[in-house]
């Protein structure tokens, strides 16, 4: 009876600390500029969106209440057309990362996606089928949601977002005939197909290293030394250097300068002579036209 009893505690406990799903996705919808649609069209929205990210299961990994992935998605509606129903903007996709240790949150990744256009009506029911496109918005959702959770499993394993990336670009493949803008190769080299693609190209693996060793030995150490954490984010940063001498305009890397940029910064404000010459020389070559922003820690 004892064993009984301790089981089903040991059950209801597990059931409290566990959350089936991956994400604590932060939703918010802005429509300033849109005029003659019913703004309850805009709240229904963000409610669809809010559940469709945080109440789906998005891969067999099990976290924790306090692990979930924290992300904002940020919609800026700038026009409706076709009676109010079809509406155009960009959408703020932020990633953040808890440190060990710390109440210290990492930007990971904090970007634009400006090619957003989809069909939305109110109690829409959006409903993601692998391998199938059925509308634009759903689309762009789950292939961000993969996005997020390959870009957050890579920094606490290395190429840990592999298989996250395989299906956002399973999404991509599904959407090529779909007629909307962000999906193609030909497009541009600044699109979802591009970003899904640098990201499993093994040619620029080393970002995919720096996402790992920056964040896992280097920054999560930092509560316990900070010399010690910022000494091993100074040997990443020859990673950057690797992948910029390959390819220096590739999208993921400049979406990867615009989160870590001022944080490097910060990091290497306390060091040393030394360490910050070798970081600034770096940092300068891989990232030129913020050049003066990396010198400006020899005046703190």
């Amino acid at each position: 009876m004892l064993k009984k009893f301790i089981v089903l505690l040991l059950i209801v406990l597990l059931s409290k600390s566990l959350w089936p799903q991956e994400f604590l996705c932060d939703v918010q919808v802005q429509a300033k500029e849109v005029g003659g649609v019913d703004r309850s069209v805009f709240d229904d929205m963000k409610t669809a969106v809010f559940e469709f990210m945080n109440n789906r299961k998005w891969s067999n990994l099990n976290f924790l209440i306090s692990e979930r992935i924290e992300c904002t998605l940020v919609f800026i509606i700038s026009g409706a057309q076709q009676g109010g129903d079809e509406f155009t903007g960009t959408l703020n996709i932020v990633l953040q990362r808890p440190i060990y240790g710390t109440d210290y949150n990492s930007v990971v990744l904090n970007m634009i996606d400006d090619k957003i256009r989809f069909r939305y009506v109110p109690s829409q029911n959006i409903k993601y089928v692998d391998n199938a496109f059925t509308d634009n918005l759903t689309s762009i959702l789950a292939f961000y949601a993969y996005i997020l959770l390959g870009l957050d499993q890579d920094t606490y394993s290395l190429y840990g977002g592999t298989p996250y990336y395989e299906k956002a670009m399973a999404v991509v493949n599904s959407a090529q005939n779909s007629n909307y803008q962000g999906w193609q190769a030909f497009e541009g080299n600044k699109n979802r197909y591009h970003l899904a693609e640098n990201l499993l190209n093994s040619a620029y693996q080393d970002l995919r290293k720096f996402l790992y060793e920056y964040h896992r030995k280097g920054l999560d150490t930092m509560s316990k030394s900070v010399d010690g954490g910022r000494a091993v984010i100074a040997k990443t940063l020859p990673y950057l250097q690797k992948v910029y001498d390959k390819r220096p305009g590739l999208y993921f890397f400049q979406l990867l300068l615009e989160a870590k940029r001022d944080e490097i910064i910060n990091i290497f404000s306390e060091a040393s002579p030394a360490e910050k010459v070798a970081m600034i020389n770096i940092m300068k070559e891989v990232d030129p036209p913020n050049g003066s922003k990396y010198e400006q820690i020899n005046k703190r």
